[in-house]
């Protein structure tokens, strides 16, 4: 048996109980403040090989360029890879009213880098709005149902971005 079926069965009875954390107010306060930074720490010491939510949902590694700073900005994402070899990726930033600063950066430099996998590769983002969002949303629900409470909770519309291999 493989370290990854050990890793599904045993995060597959978890899900539910990790999505219904997820949708908490008290984990829209906390995880923000946790999660990214071990994110950031459990992909530096394996060389982009793990994330920490990989056990639950597919997870990237986006580095942006910072929209005031123009400095390199890593955000650890849940992501839904689609079958054309681009990634969906969602601007939720746990339910909070605001979008996330990593959307801001795609919007002003479509040109990012993503580390899915152990591989790194750069990427085109394309924000997708009317129709096209519309065509994506039961596929990001099917990986992670907790989009609608965030939606629910944050009052706005989340960014839904597609990343497409260069």
């Amino acid at each position: 048996m493989s370290a990854v079926t050990v890793r599904r069965r045993i995060s597959a009875p978890l899900k539910p109980f990790f999505q219904w954390l997820a949708a908490t107010d008290a984990f829209a306060a906390i995880g923000p403040k946790i999660v990214p930074r071990t994110d950031r720490l459990i992909h530096r010491l394996t060389r982009g090989r793990v994330l920490m939510g990989d056990q639950l949902i597919p997870h990237l590694m986006l580095t942006t360029i910072g929209n005031k700073s123009g400095q390199p900005r890593d955000a650890p994402l849940a992501c839904c890879p689609e079958e054309s070899g681009s990634i969906l990726i969602v601007g939720s930033n746990f339910g909070r009213g605001h979008h996330p600063a990593w959307t801001m950066n795609l919007m002003k430099h479509p040109a990012a880098t993503v580390s899915f996998k152990g591989r790194s590769f750069p990427v085109t983002a394309t924000l997708l709005t009317g129709a096209e969002r519309e065509a994506v949303w039961p596929a990001l629900l099917q990986v992670w149902p907790v989009y609608d409470r965030y939606t629910e909770k944050s009052g706005r519309e989340l960014r839904v971005f597609r990343l497409t291999p260069q």
